[in-house]
C-alpha cells in the first residue's frame, strides 16, 4: 500500500469516527445523562510498558487525558467527576516510582485549578507528603467558590479507609457533644456515617467507569456506590477516547435502574 492510500484509509477513518462520534452524542437524552461519574484511571502504567517507555510516561498520558474527560463530562451535563488519581495502597510503590507519580498529581491539580475547575481533594490526606497536601489544600481553597462540574480528586484513597474515618469523625463529634456511646449506638444509622464522608453533602455515583479491562472496585467509593451502575472498558487509561466515554453514557442511560430491588 503506498502512503497516499495510507492517508486516505487515515482520513474516511478519522471521517467514519467522527461521524460515529457525533451521532452517538445527539441520541444521548439530557434526562438519563448521570450526575456524578466515577472513574478508575487504570491501565497507566501497563500502556507505558506496551509504549516501551518507564511508569511515570504512562502516568503523564494518563494526566493529560484527565483534561479531555472534564470537558466530555461538563459539555454531557455531568454535575459531579471523582477521579482516583492514588490509593493509599500506592503510597507503598518504590520511592523511584511515587516521587514522579506524586509531582504528576500536583501539577494536574493545579493546572485544574488554573483551568477553571471546581477541585475537591478526597482522600486521607494527612498520609501525603506536606507538599503535595499543600497544593490540594490550596486548590480547594482557591477554586470552592466555582460554580459548574465539582472534579473530586482521590489522592491517598482507600475505600476502607474513608469509612473508618467517617466512624471516627462521627465519634469525635459526638463527644464533643456530650453524646455517650450508649446512647449514640441507640440512633446511630447510615445517614449519620454518610455525613461524615469524603464526599459528604454531594449526590452518590450514578456511573463508575474503570478502564483497562478490570473488572472489579479494588476499594473505590465502597460506601458510595451501593446502588451505582458499572461500566468496563478494555482500553488503558490513556487511550480512553470520547466515544468510550459517550458508549459508557449511553450504557447507562439503557438500563433500568433498581435501586438494589
Amino acid at each position: 500500500m503506498s502512503v497516499a492510500e495510507r492517508r486516505l484509509r487515515a482520513r474516511i477513518k478519522l471521517v467514519l469516527y467522527r461521524a460515529y462520534e457525533h451521532r452517538l452524542a445527539g441520541r444521548l437524552s439530557a434526562e438519563r445523562v448521570p450526575r456524578h461519574v466515577g472513574v478508575i484511571l487504570d491501565g497507566n502504567r501497563r500502556w507505558a510498558k506496551a509504549a516501551g517507555g518507564r511508569p511515570e510516561h504512562g502516568h503523564q498520558a494518563g494526566a493529560d487525558k484527565i483534561h479531555e474527560l472534564l470537558r466530555w463530562s461538563s459539555d454531557a451535563g455531568v454535575e459531579v467527576v471523582t477521579l482516583w488519581l492514588l490509593s493509599t495502597d500506592n503510597l507503598s510503590r518504590p520511592d523511584e516510582e511515587l516521587q514522579p507519580l506524586l509531582r504528576i498529581i500536583e501539577n494536574l491539580v493545579t493546572e485544574l485549578a488554573e483551568g477553571g475547575w471546581r477541585v475537591n481533594p478526597v482522600g486521607a490526606i494527612d498520609l501525603l507528603p506536606p507538599e503535595t497536601a499543600r497544593v490540594l489544600k490550596a486548590a480547594a481553597d482557591g477554586t470552592c467558590e466555582r460554580s459548574g462540574l465539582l472534579v473530586n480528586v482521590a489522592v491517598g484513597y482507600g475505600g476502607r479507609r474513608e469509612i473508618a474515618d467517617a466512624v471516627r469523625s462521627l465519634l469525635q463529634s459526638q463527644a464533643a457533644q456530650g453524646t455517650s456511646l450508649e446512647e449514640l449506638a441507640e440512633v446511630i444509622d447510615v445517614e449519620h456515617i454518610a455525613e461524615h464522608l469524603y464526599t459528604r453533602g454531594q449526590p452518590d455515583p450514578d456511573l463508575v467507569i474503570r478502564t483497562s479491562g478490570e473488572q472489579r472496585l479494588s476499594g473505590f467509593l465502597l460506601w458510595q456506590s451501593a446502588h451505582s451502575e458499572f461500566h468496563f472498558c478494555e482500553a488503558y487509561w490513556p487511550d480512553f477516547r470520547r466515544v468510550d466515554f459517550l458508549r459508557a453514557l449511553r450504557e447507562y442511560a439503557r438500563r433500568d435502574r433498581r435501586f438494589g430491588g
